[in-house]
């Protein structure tokens, strides 16, 4: 009788110790919850300065080329931890990518897109890793723009990895191309004046 009365005494020390621990447990993934996510309203109010996205023009030209996938994040430019949140950047979500002449469109389902001009896009690279996330070496198209005095890194991944380096080229291509016409700038006066008239 008494092996007994002990061997049951032992059963409910065990069971009172697991449930101590589950609530602990329950207590210390609800403090990390509540860190991240007062970091992460931390980290709005400090990018607070952050204009508004710019919204897709009215009547783009046709696109040049369109990608399915993942959206991953953005971070200041270089620095693949350090997110942006504001403007809703900070959202992970599938995303449809389009490329026009204007510039590049980004459609999010169940967040918000936004629109890059082609005049604010800097490049783009194949890399690994952005706001955290880390892919296979090369599974991360980074898109780098401008967005008023901030320079960005946004992160996608295409459903088809193998469309990233046409993208890459493609916005070099577009890169350059806003360059030369930058540093062409207008013809002289007397160039204008005079090229239609000359035979």
């Amino acid at each position: 009788m008494t092996l007994a009365a002990e061997q049951k005494s032992a059963e409910v020390t065990d069971w009172a110790a697991r449930v101590g621990w589950l609530v602990g447990l329950a207590l210390f993934v609800a403090l990390v919850y509540w860190l991240m996510r007062e970091g992460w309203k931390w980290r709005g109010t400090l990018q607070s300065g952050l204009p508004e996205l710019h919204t897709t023009p009215e009547k783009p030209a046709a696109a040049t080329l369109t990608l399915s996938g993942r959206y991953h994040g953005s971070t200041t430019a270089g620095q693949w931890l350090d997110r942006i949140v504001a403007r809703g950047l900070g959202t992970r979500s599938r995303v449809e990518l389009a490329l026009h002449p204007e510039g590049l469109d980004v459609v999010r389902p169940g967040a918000a897109g936004f629109f890059v001009p082609a005049d604010a896009i800097l490049g783009a690279r194949l890399d690994k890793g952005i706001a955290g996330k880390v892919l296979p070496e090369g599974g991360l198209l980074v898109v780098t723009w401008t967005h008023g005095a901030q320079v960005i890194d946004s992160g996608f991944r295409s459903d088809r990895a193998a469309e990233h380096p046409a993208w890459v080229k493609a916005l070099g291509t577009l890169e350059a191309e806003d360059a030369a016409a930058a540093s062409a700038g207008p013809l002289p006066h007397h160039d204008r004046t005079t090229e239609g008239t000359a035979r």
